[in-house]
């Protein structure tokens, strides 16, 4: 009795422990660099505060703030009208933050900075084309455009720009924005859109046209916190409103730099700015080192494997059973689960995000669903298969129907079904690597970092692992085939 009061005692105590707060970022390096800026702004405040680095996409963190999953994150002025509160049709930032004050979120002072929009191209293509303006681009149709998808989606991106300036390219890919400028100095893709203080553009000589018709509006960055921070982390928030101004575009430019050509991480160079910066008090962050970063992700990892894997197999495999005896109900039973396996697996992460918010909770349901099909099929095609005479065998000697199952039937289909769960747990480790899109961490999270840094050895960092778990995943179970064949079956398989 005193064990069960102790044990309810802590979990209601952990229940109700406080969580530190939570500061995202997107999926570039200027944002991560100005979240860790926040996130150490929180700590010389004396708050508990985490970044949740590569958090996700304008409209995924800006939800996420709403439904109070985070508490503050960087963003744009032009992306708050033009993108996510388009609707309202804002104009100023009076009547913006009057819109944001109505869904309980607050926006500091604008940093100092206009990160705007920019359409860009290579300088020798610039040259050779004659190239000065976003409408000389209509006389090279053939040009291939490489953009990141959210700009291809978004209500101020590639469709209002193209019908402002009649834009008609034969080929826009969509793609990842650190991949678009690989793309571009491969020669693969010609036009890329740019953000106004990215690196790059120094970096890799480019051209970024002249927006003629004055398309593309002013993006102010600036922070965005839930407004009950005013009351509950006051000196934080003294020290986001300080902030304010204090980051011009050149800073901003040398920050991405940094990180971009220099491969310093972003906690180190906000650490940089703000000791740079004597108005401000600040607590650095540590970086961590690749064994850390291995055994975080690897733990997070095997958690985002684990748990689907558990429930899907306790409700595949007996789905399998019925589907085998009922072969009706099985043809519907893998008609559902087959249709689910050909939702595109990072559309299946975002269906499950206004169910579970962000996080591991909407990655474990989509591992979930990802996984039934080839142990449901495993299980109903392993029965199927178990020879007639052997179950007329069962029935002469009075096995009952769930006697028979149980004794005969899954003895024999078993190593048929953990074929399929070993399928099914390789594909789960593969694709538990997309979690990390949606915060949920795992050996994604180095590749995300890699990819966003130019960093080989990042990507290999979440690669190796996954693939080698993946290799120790698939020897275990077939061990555990061999060990699951019946006794007086090995015989016979070995001869």
């Amino acid at each position: 009795m005193r064990c069960c009061v102790a044990i309810l005692v802590f979990v209601c105590s952990v229940a109700s422990a406080q969580r530190p707060y939570v500061v995202g970022s997107k999926l570039f390096n200027e944002s991560v660099i100005l979240g860790e800026i926040v996130t150490q702004l929180g700590l010389g405040a004396g708050e508990d505060v985490v970044h949740e680095r590569q958090f996700g996409g304008s409209a995924v963190l800006f939800n996420a703030l709403v439904d109070g999953k985070i508490d503050a994150y960087p963003e744009y002025t032009g992306t708050l009208r033009q993108e996510l509160l388009a609707d309202a049709g804002l104009e100023g930032d009076e009547a913006l933050v009057k819109a944001l004050a109505e869904l309980g979120i607050a926006m500091s002072a604008p940093l100092g900075f206009n990160n705007t929009y920019a359409i860009g191209v290579r300088r020798e293509t610039a040259d050779r084309l004659g190239l000065r303006t976003i409408e000389d681009l209509r006389d090279h149709p053939g040009l291939v455009y490489g953009l990141t998808n959210e700009f291809i989606d978004r209500g101020d991106g590639w469709g209002r720009l193209s019908a402002a300036y009649r834009l008609d390219p034969e080929r826009v890919r969509g793609m990842q924005h650190e991949l678009a400028y690989r793309g571009l100095l491969a020669g693969s893709v010609d036009v890329v859109d740019l953000y106004s203080t990215d690196a790059e553009i120094e970096l890799y000589d480019l051209v970024a046209l002249e927006d003629e018709l004055g398309f593309f509006p002013r993006y102010d960055a600036v922070v965005l916190y839930r407004a009950e921070l005013r009351r509950e982390a006051a000196g934080w928030i003294d020290q986001l409103e300080a902030l304010g101004g204090e980051i011009d575009a050149s800073a901003m430019v040398a920050m991405n730099r940094r990180a971009k050509a220099e491969d310093v991480d972003e906690s180190e160079i906000a650490d940089a700015f703000l000791a740079s910066n004597g108005s401000l008090n600040s607590e650095a962050t540590r970086s961590e080192s690749w064994q850390e970063r291995l055994a975080r992700t690897t733990v997070q990892h095997v958690f985002l494997v684990a748990i689907p894997m558990c429930l899907g197999a306790a409700v595949a495999i007996p789905l399998g059973v019925a589907a085998a005896a009922m072969p009706r109900f099985g043809q519907v039973v893998v008609a559902i689960v087959g249709v689910a396996q050909t939702i595109p697996s990072l559309a299946l992460l975002v269906l499950f995000i206004p169910l579970l918010g962000i996080g591991a909770k909407p990655a474990i349901a989509a591992l979930f669903v990802y996984c039934l099909l080839p142990m449901v099929r495993s299980t109903q095609a392993g029965l199927a298969s178990i020879p007639q005479p052997l179950i007329e065998s069962a029935r002469a000697i009075g096995l009952t129907p769930g006697r028979r199952l149980v004794v005969v039937e899954l003895p024999l289909a078993a190593r048929a079904i953990l074929a399929g769960v070993k399928t099914s747990m390789v594909i789960t480790i593969g694709f538990a690597t997309l979690g990390a899109f949606i915060g949920a961490g795992g050996y994604g999270e180095p590749i995300l970092t890699g990819i966003r840094r130019n960093d080989f050895s990042l990507i290999v960092q979440g690669a190796a692992p996954a693939a080698a778990l993946a290799l120790v995943a698939q020897g275990f179970f077939e061990i555990l085939e061999r060990l699951a064949l019946p006794r007086g079956l090995r015989r016979v398989d070995r001869g």
